[in-house]
């Protein structure tokens, strides 16, 4: 590699007008001066690493041509003592030394090529200090750390697992390509080496984790951290994620690390990566953040808005492990029925609270609807790189991802406003509670906006820049941005996830999601869509059918248990002529359709009665052949 000097630091508009720049920022005083607007400066990481290659390609095509000038002098010279034309195709012979020039004579290393595909797909580097990146404290962590650590091979198992993912010619499937098939055996043997990688950074790092101080560093929990998106990229099988397990420990060390992390700036910025991960573990498993929502918030505020966003995903968190345990252990007596409806309550004010958060965020957080798109043909959703309806972009991958957090706490939200109005107003349907109204009209909505923001993650928006200004707030660290990043897929499969899996959600946006989870598996390289594409679940019924049978909450007052034995045996969602009389004793209200179904089945149980009273009635009149109709009859009913 050519020294080629100390690069400036001067802002953009002074290194063209060839002049010393004062570096005043964030306007230096010499475009003030002359009424110029300045453009502003490099990056820090874009004057440590630059870009060399189109000036090597200009050097070799300057040196070709030479040669080439040379060549043919020479040949002229030549031809004009011995009379000997040279032909077209010797100088083409001639020609091509040079041009094999432009090509590199070395092969660039695999470890190479996916450092710089994970950098230029999952690193986000801040280019403004209000915002704030993703993974960037990998960049100085990697110059400082020993090269044969424990955070180097993880982060080089992620590299060439992504690398691996997207080179690999087998698409629709979650699995690796075949080596005895022949094809795409560059992508197996990066696939070896990326789990080769992986496994020294699993005994590199269970070796640091039996050393009472070493484990709290920064770089053992940026690789712990680092273990965890592998997993994502090579998820194949649900039994075998681990995900939980690298996000479980790296929650353990940041606690153990105590509040002295956050005094500098890159321990800061790793709490607040296992922050954002704890949140997506404990809204997914149910539990309870450890150590509590507000030890993760105090003194970690890196971007105000971000971190309120936080605080009510985690108490969200804390309230949705509150109301399962309370379901599971609370007996259905009046008091409790006012317990639940306080957790209710308590559930709608933060669901308040979030919309009052998105409805106050500043200009820079908004996004922008740029166009609309028309309805699609039966079948074509699950292809489609748009849905129906609208398409929204962002000023930056993380802002779009902090607000779609912020949407699926919302539903989150609306399954435990379901989950207790089910078990306040039971036996009778949730779905005629005024709660479920509400909730219903949210959900549908709030799918609708993070389906609307879908185009924008997977790179959509790239190709039609002209129908928005370029005005990103960061950027990758490595390479441009032309086209959909892996990134962007990775953001998104929490939140399709939560969407694939909820009642409100259409038969079509569900094909449409399903879609996007599968192209992110094999367009972009994260497998772990594959799993989400196949879940089929649907919340929050599944879990009002849980509380259900595991909680048990009628032992008590009204016979509610012999309701719901009634209800099991066949009488459906009208239950029984006895479900009627106690909803009424407890004082609930059934709707029509209710009632209508409760009038047929008592109607259907008083000749059922009839019919079998006239089978044993008296002998006289009665004959086996008639007895034996009688029977036919109470069995057809």
């Amino acid at each position: 590699m050519v020294y080629c000097g100390q690069p400036s630091r001067g802002c953009q508009m002074c290194r063209t007008r060839r002049i010393k720049c004062d570096e005043t920022r964030p306007t230096c005083k010499q475009c003030a001066k002359s009424r110029r607007q300045c453009p502003g400066y490099k990056d820090e990481f874009d004057l440590m690493l630059r870009n060399e290659t189109r000036a090597t390609e200009r050097r070799a095509q300057r040196a070709n041509k030479k040669a080439l000038w040379q060549l043919e002098s020479a040949a002229i010279t030549s031809s004009s003592s011995t009379n000997v034309k040279v032909s077209p195709a010797a100088r083409s012979a001639a020609k091509c030394p040079f041009e094999q020039a432009l090509k590199p004579a070395i092969p660039i290393p695999a470890e190479m090529r996916a450092s710089c595909h994970f950098l230029s797909n999952f690193v986000l580097v801040p280019q403004m200090g209000s915002t704030r990146g993703f993974m960037a404290y990998l960049i100085p962590l990697i110059k400082s750390e020993d090269p044969d650590g424990q955070l180097h091979h993880a982060f080089n198992a992620c590299a060439l697992a992504s690398l691996a993912n997207t080179t690999t010619s087998s698409k629709n499937s979650n699995k690796p390509p075949d080596p005895k098939s022949g094809r795409g055996q560059g992508a197996v043997e990066l696939h070896e080496k990326a789990f080769a990688e992986y496994s020294k950074a699993l005994r590199a790092t269970n070796i640091v984790l039996r050393d009472p101080e070493a484990y709290k560093s920064d770089a053992v929990l940026a690789a712990i951290l680092l273990l965890a998106v592998f997993e994502n990229i090579t998820a194949q099988e649900a039994g075998a994620f681990a995900w939980g397990t690298h996000i479980g420990a790296a929650i353990q060390i940041a606690q153990a690390r105590g509040r002295k992390q956050l005094r500098t700036k890159l321990g800061l910025q790793i709490f607040i990566a296992v922050r954002t991960q704890c949140i997506i573990h404990t809204l997914t498993t149910g539990k309870a953040p450890v150590m509590g929502a507000d030890w993760w918030l105090q003194d970690a505020v890196s971007d105000p808005h971000a971190s309120a966003a936080q605080r009510l995903s985690l108490k969200t968190s804390e309230l949705r492990a509150e109301v399962t345990a309370t379901m599971a252990t609370l007996a259905r007596t009046p008091d409790n029925v006012e317990i639940m409806r306080i957790l209710m309550r308590r559930a709608q004010s933060l669901d308040k609270e979030l919309a009052s958060w998105m409805d106050n965020l500043p200009d820079m957080w908004h996004w922008k609807t740029i166009c609309w798109q028309g309805p699609l043909s039966e079948g074509e959703y699950s292809e489609a790189e748009v849905f129906p309806g609208r398409v929204d972009i962002y000023n930056d991958f993380w802002i779009a991802s902090v607000i779609n957090v912020a949407r699926t706490t919302r539903l989150y939200l609306g399954s435990i406003i379901v989950r207790c109005a089910a078990w306040i107003c039971s036996p009778v349907d949730y779905r005629t509670t005024p709660e479920y109204a509400g909730v219903s009209r949210m959900c549908a909505d709030t799918i609708s906006d993070i389906i609307a923001s879908i185009p924008y993650h997977l790179g959509w928006h790239i190709k039609r820049r002209h129908l928005f200004p370029n005005h990103a707030l960061s950027g990758f660290a490595c390479g441009e941005d032309d086209g959909a990043k892996g990134l962007g897929g990775y953001f998104l499969t929490w939140p399709l996830a939560t969407v694939v899996s909820q009642d409100y959600a259409t038969d079509n946006q569900r094909a449409y999601v399903k879609g996007r989870l599968r192209f992110i598996a094999d367009g972009l390289g994260i497998k772990y869509g594959h799993i989400l594409s196949q879940l089929q679940i649907r919340l929050p019924s599944m879990l009002i059918h849980r509380d259900g049978l595991l909680a048990q909450p009628f032992p008590m007052a009204h016979n509610f248990q012999k309701i719901l034995t009634l209800a099991t045996r066949g009488h459906g969602a009208g239950f029984g002529p006895g479900a009627a009389a106690a909803a009424a004793a407890a004082g609930y209200k059934v709707n029509p359709l209710q009632q209508r179904e409760m009038m047929v089945k008592e109607e259907m149980e008083k000749r059922r009665a009839e019919l079998i009273a006239k089978a044993i009635g008296p002998a006289t009149g009665t004959t086996g052949e008639s007895v034996k109709h009688i029977t036919k009859d109470v069995l057809s009913i």
